[in-house]
């Protein structure tokens, strides 16, 4: 969070990057098996159709065709495909799943009788947590995909069982599927049964992450001790952003209780002067948050509470880690920002979302690239940011508002932050007293998973059920 314009620029290295779970939704165990009578087909569809990608992309069903229902423990499914070199090794991730990816495995292996068009399959599994699929249900939704661990990109038109053409599922047979060892599904690349062995090479690590931090601020005051025991910093220190030597005031932080429910107030307040200027800042103590779904229900205002109207007005929710050096490529920022007055150039109100890589502060240089919507955004709105291993995704009230490229991956864990500034004085110059409002209702992180707006929503619908105010299992990085 700085005074600049946001202005985007592509960086030439991709980050390489860890696994990436999915919301786990577990079924309930059942005794029954791959009984006589058990089978099940596979569908197919390709979310990255082009003959070269940065990632394959498979995603898959699985159906049970039986009479009898099947234990997803006993499945496994093998996609084929052909290395770009001998000694490609790649990386196999879950974006989302029904079944939930936490409860999805991934494994390559290296074929025993190579073709023109395979010598490597991921095989797929499901742990015991998976559950059952009963007679003529299916798995839903696997979004799967895999990457060579150099993130070069890979050659998908050879590979057995990929098609460019196949954007929507259907039964495909150029995925093989076991049932208890036994093959049910599909057609291997010539002399390669499922059943006969193999060279399994670079298995996975099993999915992690789904911890979560969750707060609905029911905090009394700025001094309550609470707000420190949760992680919290209420800042009050000096420096930027915003007017040179303005203040950072904890007490305008404050905690009213609004439509029945208990919300965080950030007020920001200037009488057209620096000494005058009183700016609030909300910040996490610990810098642990990387991959993974944000969340936050915030209001955002176009015009004061008090007093004339025009300042250049800064209103954010954003993610951040320190720039250890002018230019340094290890930095990583994530921002929600409104202005509702304009400011950085702009005469009128416009919300940024912005993914930084790196900047110089002296002369300004900014390597970043952001999506911006020149409306009012004045009210409560749904803000939802997810961080995956190819992509930065931003939502607003369920809608995606901008997609941000690999490039601008965070390679170290960040804060969690929401502050009110002043960009300056100039948009307003009257000396009378003036204040503006942004609350905020609750704050989430999930680790390593990537959430849709309706599963946060019900996410955080579920804590306010259960009567948890916060709970923060995130760990230490």
């Amino acid at each position: 969070m700085r005074n600049r314009p946001p202005t985007g620029r592509r960086r030439l290295a991709l980050a390489l990057s860890a696994l990436l779970g999915g919301s786990a939704l577990i079924a309930l165990p059942t005794t029954a098996g791959a009984a006589d009578g058990g089978g099940v087909a596979v569908q197919y569809r390709t979310s990255a159709s082009g003959a070269t990608a940065d990632q394959s992309e498979p995603w898959l069903k699985v159906r049970n065709t039986g009479s009898t229902s099947v234990q997803l423990s006993q499945v496994k499914i093998r996609y084929y495909f052909k290395a770009d070199s001998a000694s490609t090794s790649y990386r196999f991730a879950c974006s989302w799943a029904v079944k939930g990816c936490a409860n999805i495995t991934g494994t390559f292996g290296t074929l025993a009788n190579p073709t023109a068009t395979a010598d490597r399959y991921l095989e797929i599994g499901f742990t015991s947590s998976a559950g059952t699929l009963a007679s003529g249900a299916d798995t839903g939704d696997m979004q799967l995909r895999f990457y060579q661990s150099n993130w070069q990109t890979l050659n998908q038109a050879d590979d057995y069982s990929f098609s460019g053409a196949q954007t929507s599922y259907a039964d495909w047979n150029k995925v093989t599927a076991q049932l208890a060892g036994a093959t049910v599904w599909g057609t291997a690349p010539a002399g390669n049964d499922p059943t006969d062995p193999t060279d399994p090479t670079d298995p996975t690590d099993p999915p992690g992450g789904g911890q979560s931090l969750f707060d609905d601020f029911s905090y009394t005051s700025y001094t309550d001790p609470a707000i420190s025991a949760h992680g919290w910093n209420v800042r009050s220190n000096s420096g930027g952003p915003g007017v040179p030597g303005a203040n950072w005031d904890p007490s305008k932080v404050t905690f009213p209780t609004v439509s029945g429910n208990k919300v965080m107030n950030l007020e920001t307040s200037t009488a057209g002067t620096a000494e005058s200027t009183k700016q609030t800042e909300v910040v996490s103590k610990s810098t642990k948050f990387k991959n993974g779904t944000y969340a936050a229900r915030v209001k955002f205002a176009d015009a004061p509470q008090s007093g004339p109207d025009g300042d250049h007005l800064v209103q954010t929710f954003f993610t951040i880690n320190d720039l250890k050096a002018p230019m340094a490529d290890d930095y990583a920022e994530y921002d929600f920002e409104y202005l509702p007055n304009g400011g950085w150039g702009e005469s009128g109100n416009i919300l940024y979302t912005t993914s930084w890589e790196t900047y110089n502060p002296d002369p300004w240089q900014a390597v970043n690239q952001h999506t911006e919507s020149r409306q009012s955004y004045a009210g409560w709105h749904d803000l939802v940011l997810t961080i995956d291993n190819s992509s930065i995704k931003y939502y607003i009230d369920g809608q995606l508002f901008g997609t941000h490229d690999a490039q601008y991956l965070p390679e170290r864990p960040m804060s969690i932050n929401f502050n009110q500034w002043l960009i300056d004085l100039a948009g307003q110059t009257s000396t009378t007293a003036r204040a503006y409002n942004e609350q905020v209702d609750y704050v989430l992180h999930v680790k390593d998973q990537v959430l849709t707006p309706a599963q946060v929503s019900a996410k955080v619908a579920a804590y306010r059920t259960a009567g948890t105010a916060f709970v923060d299992e995130v760990p230490a990085s």
